[in-house]
């Protein structure tokens, strides 16, 4: 009757409130809008006080190696902040993403800039803590300085600090990139990068690029290339691609200009005549008849639900889902990436995600690891989504390599029942640390921090459990060596 009685107050409390709001005239209602706006202001610069706090507690240690960005494409890793800023544990980083419902590398990046902005941004931190400055503005900032190229030294970055910090942090994007260019040139940062020029001593800054945003996968199956090409370079390929789209159209094609002109670059990317220098001289059966090896084998995994039809016959449904990053598929869209020219198709058999599989090895077999992949999707440890097939398969209970021979029952076995998909950093940190987890169910993990925080996951996601009790964080349990 009690709870009963509070669900009714709380009902009352929400409809006393809600009713104010009504009641309120346009003035009113901007002025509330404007004090949540200030309100999260607020909050945005407290979080960032607090990370850099959680950093201060967490000192790299003999096993917890300092944290940093390891950058797509290269051999080396960035550091979360520039030179001057203390180094954080790796490992602490993962729990305080998990807190805040984000993946460990937004919580990295939280850390990285908060760090920046303290203790080489400190105009900038004081206005963000002050109120002045946004914490969202200040973190383009704080990131710019981070991994600008060369490197900004200490005194180099309070230059920067200084320049923003006199205009309130209102900069944008292109006037940061140029201060920075300033910057590294007034500092002569760049006399020992290979692209300065060395007649005159004045920074060069190589702007050329390729990018290719395939984290975001638009609905119609596209993404989007951004790029900074050299001009002799850029004038050939405007005329190979403007070549191309009048070759479509002559052929027939109806589609817009634009649309020839994106099918054009990729004719491009699969028949480029740079490809005959892998095999010249050779006999590979694998290439085609002129010389030059299949231009597409790009592994896409594609899921439809399937049913019969009275005449024996299956229909797929309209739309599936497209393993690599996590899309929604057309079947249409399917279709016509098949149906393009010099296009190999395989088709595997379909995996039965309810069958247990098992093997008395250690090692993980490709029928257990595949169906492993199919039923995880990602790495399973909370907010992470790294492809599966990007990840370690970890024994959620460990192996135990002497069991077999000293005659005991092998408690770690593996089996479909006893492995996930944990991809290496967090496979690492539940190695290295006090972070475990058990599974509730085939495919449904219950993970729990050090601190006693609690999460499920499966493959729909994350889900917070109860809060933990206050007490010290558990001592990671010991393991064989």
């Amino acid at each position: 009757m009690a709870v009963t009685r509070i669900k009714r107050m709380i009902g009352t409390l929400a409809g006393l409130a809600q009713a104010e709001a009504d009641a309120l005239s346009p003035a009113g209602l901007l002025a509330l809008i404007r004090s949540r706006k200030d309100a999260e202001d607020r909050a945005a610069a407290d979080q960032l006080d607090l990370a850099a706090r959680w950093a201060d507690l967490h000192p790299p240690e003999s096993i917890h190696s300092a944290a940093a960005f390891t950058v797509p494409g290269s051999e080396h890793e960035e550091p979360i902040a520039g030179d001057g800023c203390p180094l954080v544990a790796e490992f602490c980083i993962a729990e305080l993403g998990t807190v805040l419902g984000i993946s460990t590398t937004a919580a990295k990046k939280l850390i990285g800039h908060a760090l920046e902005l303290r203790h080489r941004l400190p105009r900038l931190w004081a206005q963000v803590q002050s109120g002045r400055v946004p914490a969202w503005r200040a973190r383009l900032v704080a990131d710019t300085t981070i991994h600008s190229s060369p490197a900004l030294t200490p005194d180099a970055a309070r230059f920067v600090d200084a320049q923003v910090a006199a205009v309130a942090g209102k900069i944008g994007t292109a006037q940061l990139d140029r201060l920075v260019a300033e910057t590294i040139k007034r500092f002569d940062l760049a006399a020992a990068d290979p692209t300065s020029d060395p007649e005159d001593g004045y920074l060069f800054v190589d702007p050329r690029h390729v990018t290719i945003h395939d984290e975001d996968v638009h609905f119609a199956g596209t993404v989007r290339i951004e790029a900074e090409l050299g001009l002799a370079d850029a004038i050939d390929l405007e005329n190979a691609v403007a070549h191309g789209a009048a070759a479509q159209r002559a052929l027939g094609s109806t589609d817009s200009l634009d649309a020839r002109r994106a099918q054009a670059l990729g004719e491009l990317a699969r028949t480029q005549t740079a490809l005959d220098l892998f095999s010249q001289g050779s006999a590979d059966p694998s290439s085609d008849g002129y010389g030059l090896p299949v231009a597409r084998e790009v592994v896409l995994h594609a899921h439809f639900d399937a049913t019969p039809a009275p005449d024996g016959s299956t229909v797929f449904g309209s739309t599936g889902r497209l393993e690599e990053r996590q899309r929604l598929l057309l079947l249409d869209q399917l279709r016509s990436w098949c149906g393009e020219s010099r296009t190999k198709i395989t088709i595997k058999p379909v995996i039965d995600l309810d069958s247990a599989l098992s093997t008395p090895a250690y090692e993980v077999p490709d029928r257990i690891r595949e169906q492993v992949v199919l039923r995880d999707r990602t790495c399973v440890f909370p907010w992470c989504g790294r492809n599966a097939r990007a990840c370690d398969i970890d024994h959620v209970v460990e192996f135990d390599h002497d069991a077999d021979a000293e005659g005991r029952e092998q408690p770690g076995p593996t089996t479909t029942s006893n492995v996930a998909a944990l991809c290496r950093s967090h496979h690492r940190l539940k190695t290295h640390s006090a972070w475990r987890y058990d599974v509730i169910a085939p495919g449904i993990f219950e993970w729990t921090s050090p601190h006693g925080h609690r999460y499920r996951r499966d493959r729909h996601g994350t889900i917070a459990l109860d809060p933990p009790e206050a007490g010290p964080p558990r001592i990671p349990r010991q393991r064989r060596p």
